[in-house]
């Protein structure tokens, strides 16, 4: 493992109990992030992002899901930890901003209360505790911090209540911070501030970040690296702007094609046909292959493996053995 690395999945695969045997929501995932890095993971919805953060966080729903692979956290698996072990690690080493932050804070209590417990878990003075509640909030740019500290959830907007999520993950200080759609529903005003803590993050403090997202514009705002994720599987992985210049897989392109800026010219945004499938974890062959342009026989009945274009950029598809034309 090298010195800068912090996280590392290796052939993670996540199976859920279904009617008809095993629902196969991630499969065969691995990728790395290093210290200060802010790695993207981007996919449709329902492809498996929030479902590898969960699992990191190992917060997945207990009894119904099947789990190989390795999650290794500073050279730790994290799936042989106990129950104990792994609640210090939570919050302290690894913290997680969720998607909705009304569904996150307790209602009943003040926002500052909530973010006050958990630097109070390192054994702070409360008085001391609660001057840092304030600096964290300054620190996110919460307008009026004193006065807001004070504010129940439902008395602020949805900009306020993710910077209270950011400034209560940020309390102790994790090495690791996992955003999950962090500005959903936020206006691009608030969403602009909201990437700029984030940047600040690593910069000053050398947070590595893992931000799932479905919004490519994020990603070219503040990513390092980017995994693009397609039913469960990441399709096409590297540097931003390698990806960015020279997608490979069909669906990061037929992605890129989506984007508004790239419809410009042709007056309508593209789109892709045909759904998402439900894979089950017997299912063999690409599971693009329904809705692929250049699909091949070979494709419906054998899964591809990766192809290297550089040192920092993986696809995963035969298309590599085709001479075709990009889509």
């Amino acid at each position: 493992m090298q010195n800068d690395e912090l996280l590392r999945l290796e052939n993670l695969s996540i199976d859920y109990k279904v009617k008809d045997g095993y629902l196969s929501a991630v499969h065969d995932v691995s990728f790395s992030i290093d210290r200060g890095e802010i790695f993207a993971i981007v996919g449709e919805s329902g492809c498996g992002k929030s479902t590898i953060a969960h699992s990191v966080m190992n917060l997945l729903p207990g009894g119904n899901e099947r789990i190989d692979g390795k999650i290794l956290f500073k050279g730790q698996d994290l799936r042989m930890l106990t129950k104990k072990e792994m609640e210090r690690i939570r919050g302290r080493h690894i913290g997680m901003i969720f998607q909705n932050p009304l569904d996150s804070l307790n209602p009943v209590y003040k926002t500052g209360r909530q973010v006050e417990e958990a630097i109070l878990l390192d054994g702070v003075d409360r008085h001391e505790a609660w001057e840092r509640v304030i600096q964290l909030y300054e620190n996110v740019r919460m307008p009026d911090a004193r006065e807001r500290a004070n504010s129940f959830p439902h008395e602020m907007s949805g900009g306020m209540r993710q910077r209270v999520m950011i400034a209560m993950m940020l309390s102790r200080n994790p090495e690791l911070l996992i955003a999950d759609e962090p500005t959903t529903a936020l206006d691009v005003t608030i969403e602009a501030q909201i990437l700029e803590i984030l940047k600040e993050l690593k910069n000053t403090h050398k947070t590595s970040i893992m931000l799932i997202t479905h919004n490519f514009g994020l990603v070219a705002e503040i990513a390092d690296r980017i995994a693009v994720m397609y039913a469960g599987e990441i399709v096409e992985c590297g540097d931003v702007f390698e990806i960015f210049k020279d997608a490979r897989h069909p669906y990061t392109r037929l992605l890129m094609k989506a984007l508004p800026g790239a419809a410009q010219q042709e007056g309508r945004l593209q789109t892709i046909e045909g759904t998402v499938p439900r894979i089950l974890s017997k299912d063999a062959g690409c599971r693009f292959s329904n809705r692929c342009p250049y699909v091949q026989e070979r494709c419906r009945g054998e899964s591809p493996h990766d192809v290297s274009v550089s040192d920092s950029h993986a696809y995963r598809c035969f298309l590599a053995e085709y001479p075709v034309e990009k889509v």
